[in-house]
Formats: C-alpha cells, sequence, structure tokens
C-alpha cells in the first residue's frame, strides 16, 4: 500500500506540474541541451545544506520573494544600490551562494544554457527535499530578468498583515487561500530573528502586553528565548520544536496558539484559512501525504508567476548581474 500510494503521489503530481503552465514551461526542458541540470543543483543544494542548515528555509524564502516581484525571473539575485535585494524585507535572505556555486557549475558543463531562475525553482525544491519534503517534478524554461528595483518590493506579503490582506495579495498573483496557507506552512523550517516578534510578547499594539492569541502556558518560553532586553538578532525556531525538518507540526503549533509570527497564529483565526490548516492536522499519515502533494503544486504554481519565456529576458553568464 505504502508503494502505491507514492506512485500515486508523484503521478499526481507529474499531472500538476504539467497542468500547472501553458506558458513556455514544460517538463524536462533541458533534456537535451543540459541532461544533467537538475543534478548538478540537486548535489550543490545537498552539499550546502549538510554543511549549513540554514540554506534550506532560505532558498524556500527566496524563491518566495523572486516571484512575488517582476514574476519569477531571477531579479531577486542582482546586485546593485537599489535592487530588490537591498530592500527592508530581503536584507536578511540567505542562499546566494548556493545559486551562484551551481551556475558556476552549469556554465562550465552547459554554457548559455540555464537560467538563473529555473536554477533558483530546483533549488528551491531540493532546499524542501533536503529538510523532509516530498519531490515534485518543476517544469523548466524560464529566463532571467533585466529589471530588478527595491521600489518594487513595497507589496511582498508581510509577517503583520491581515488574512485578508494576504489573501488580496496571493490572489492577485493566481494563488488561492489553500496556496496561501501551504506555503506559510513552509514555515515548518527555519528561523526568525527576535526583533520580528518582541512586540508580540511584551507591547502587543502598544497595550503594554502580550498578544492574547499567545497560548500563555507557551509565553514565558518564548520571552524566555527573546527577553524584552536581549540581543534582537537572536534568531528562535518557526515551528517551535521541529523547525528543522519539513513536517505538519507547524499546523499543530498553530492550532495550539503557537505559532511565532503574528501571521502564522491568524491562519486558526480566519475560517477559510482554519479549514485548510485543520486539513494539515489530520491523521498524521494522511496529513503528511496531503501536506507533501499541496506544497508540490502549490510551488509549482507559484513558480510559474509571471514567467518569462521565449525571447523574452536572457540567460545570464552570472546570476547576480545582468549580461
Amino acid at each position: 500500500m505504502a508503494n502505491e500510494a507514492n506512485i500515486l503521489f508523484f503521478l499526481l503530481l507529474a499531472l500538476a506540474a504539467t497542468s500547472a503552465f501553458g506558458q513556455g514551461l514544460r517538463l524536462g526542458f533541458y533534456a537535451r541541451t543540459c541532461p544533467q541540470a537538475e543534478s548538478i543543483v540537486r548535489a550543490t543544494v545537498a552539499k550546502h545544506v549538510q554543511s549549513d542548515r540554514t540554506v534550506a528555509p532560505g532558498l524556500l524564502r527566496m524563491i518566495f520573494h523572486d516571484c512575488f516581484v517582476q514574476g519569477c525571473d531571477g531579479s531577486i539575485l542582482i546586485n546593485g544600490p537599489s535592487t530588490e535585494k537591498t530592500a527592508p524585507p530581503n536584507l536578511l535572505l540567505r542562499g546566494y551562494e548556493v545559486i551562484d556555486d551551481a551556475k558556476a557549475q552549469l556554465e562550465v558543463a552547459c554554457p548559455n544554457t540555464i537560467s538563473c531562475a529555473d536554477i533558483l525553482a530546483l533549488a528551491a525544491r531540493d532546499a524542501a527535499v533536503q529538510a523532509g519534503a516530498l519531490t515534485y517534478l518543476v517544469p523548466t524554461g524560464r529566463r532571467d530578468g533585466r529589471v530588478s528595483l527595491a521600489s518594487d518590493t513595497a507589496n511582498l506579503p508581510g509577517f503583520t498583515d491581515s488574512v485578508e490582506v494576504q489573501k488580496q495579495k496571493f490572489a492577485a498573483k493566481g494563488l488561492s487561500t489553500e496556496d496561501l496557507v501551504t506555503l506559510v506552512g513552509g514555515h515548518t523550517i527555519g528561523t526568525v530573528a527576535c526583533q520580528f516578534i518582541r512586540y508580540r510578547l511584551y507591547n502587543f499594539t502598544t497595550t503594554g502586553g502580550a498578544d492574547p492569541s499567545i497560548d500563555p502556558t507557551f509565553l514565558p518560553t518564548l520571552q524566555s528565548l527573546c527577553p524584552v532586553d536581549g540581543d534582537g538578532s537572536k534568531r528562535i525556531g518557526l515551528d517551535y520544536g521541529s523547525s528543522d525538518k519539513f513536517d505538519h507540526s507547524f499546523f499543530k503549533n498553530v492550532q495550539s496558539s503557537r505559532g511565532i509570527l503574528e501571521l502564522d497564529q491568524r491562519l486558526w483565526a480566519d475560517a477559510s484559512t482554519k479549514n485548510v490548516v485543520q486539513r494539515y492536522i489530520g491523521i498524521r499519515g494522511l496529513a503528511g501525504l496531503t501536506l507533501n502533494f499541496q506544497f508540490g503544486r502549490s510551488m509549482i504554481k507559484m513558480s510559474g508567476i509571471e514567467v518569462k519565456t521565449g525571447t523574452a529576458g536572457e540567460i545570464r553568464k552570472v546570476c547576480s548581474t545582468i549580461n
């Protein structure tokens, strides 16, 4: 039964991948021009994650921030004084060295062939797998954008946005409420700096008290991890007790009022997002399979936002620099 379930899982993901794109992307885009492309990216991601576990959540966050600005075109990777990299929401992004490493190897193996945007899409998938997610098929064929402006990041979804605002921002990119909850569920891995949650612990909405949505028995734990006068750069896990493993415990923490970010906890207060969270809390085995399938499907959808294909954009020789 387990093998049959796995076969069905990959068949469903294959269908999701092939049906999600009518924009010039396809499975096996580099099958003839660079058949080793995916294996090179996979090995590179594995090497970096094994030496630094923060790389996996970093790459997931990076593709999210790339795709919501100018589409999935690798514009987040470009260096410059006022590029997307320099915008406040992107200052703590990590994982650029992984993309650069994979690109350098691919330029030797298959010069002027693999876009940085595709490398990022593949690397995000492989990072999730390194953290314990099931793999999914990534359609490729993206080309790299030539525009990267810090000012374009103003509309990125933020951790203090209401659920309604988040739903509007996701809907504007063709993503559903289910996609929203699933992609926020990527917080099952990774950490956050105390400076971004301390307001919930001590002075929520300037009341002088803690956010009432936090489990009162959990509050002292968070306050001990992030003291009021402590180091704001200290990082704590976004999925308390399981921040290095891709699993559905993030949603169980949200159910128990132990979501770390304000947005995370708000998923339980809104009826439409709560329904999705409940689905991911179900019977352990089924919940894991359900989450993995939908995560792959939502990542495929997100990585197809406003892509450049055909003759649009370019294939950068160096990911941090426009040709």
